[in-house]
């Protein structure tokens, strides 16, 4: 990767992966923290909302991250009772993921937001939270099949061996089989989870004062969509490549047969 190639040869692939995570991760925070100033400095109807932007960028950013993370946790969940001798446990998972994957995601945004506090009257949850529990059990949904497939991929031998050096199945699973599972599933996590950036703009229907919202609140008042949502797109793209970059360091972080 030639952004690291100023690095000491003598580095570790590990090593020049944790400092290309670090560099990508810093790269994000200057971004959002500062995109407000450059622009400031276009026309209208561009530099008089560029706070908002970046206020929406901001949320944005808040909503993939934190989706990401709790995705990632209900997919473990998810392919776990998939993989479970107990029969109930595995149709379970299995509704599951057959409704949230065979509906639209705006669905889901709209009936968190609005179902749900019928189904549950002591429930009520804000448009900003709506919008994360929809993200997140979306995202489960289709990561509980990248882990299930990463697990299935793992072989049998590796388990067995395990065992017999007296490793409990938890153990086992903890030690030996989730970790190699997690770095064969991660190209498609990482997937997810650039598809869940673009997605979150769904989250503009209920309400949420994200990118996406940002964007169409502005043209509605300056008649200008052009220049808007030009704008807009490049944020987005600025946004997916540089969580692109963090994503492809942290998988070389975690390919540890090539790590030299």
């Amino acid at each position: 990767m030639s952004s690291i190639s100023i690095l000491p040869a003598h580095w570790s692939r590990e090593k020049r992966s944790a400092v290309a995570i670090a560099v990508a991760v810093a790269s994000l925070l200057a971004f959002l923290w500062l995109m407000a100033i450059p622009l400031s400095w276009a026309p209208d109807p561009i530099g008089p909302a560029a706070q908002q932007f970046a206020d929406g960028a901001m949320v944005t950013v808040q909503l993939t991250v934190a989706a990401g993370v709790i995705g990632i946790v209900l997919g473990v969940l998810i392919a776990l009772a998939k993989l479970s001798r107990f029969l109930p446990l595995r149709l379970l998972a299995s509704f599951y993921i057959w409704v949230i994957r065979g509906t639209p995601l705006l669905v889901q945004v709209l009936f968190m937001y609005m179902a749900l506090p019928s189904l549950l009257p002591g429930v009520q949850l804000s448009d900003f939270n709506s919008a994360l529990v929809a993200l997140a059990v979306n995202a489960g949904a289709y990561n509980a099949e990248s882990i299930r497939a990463g697990i299935m991929a793992v072989h049998r031998g590796q388990a067995e061996a395990a065992r017999s050096l007296g490793l409990s199945p938890f153990q086992t699973f903890r030690d030996v089989i989730f970790p190699q599972s997690f770095r064969i599933a991660l190209p498609p996590l990482v997937n997810n989870i650039v598809s869940l950036l673009k997605d979150s703009s769904l989250a503009y229907v209920i309400g949420v004062v994200e990118l996406s919202n940002v964007g169409n609140r502005i043209q509605s008042v300056s008649f200008q969509p052009v220049p808007v949502f030009i704008t807009v797109a490049c944020i987005y793209l600025i946004l997916t490549t540089v969580m692109t970059q963090i994503s492809g360091a942290i998988e070389r972080q975690l390919d540890v047969e090539r790590h030299k």
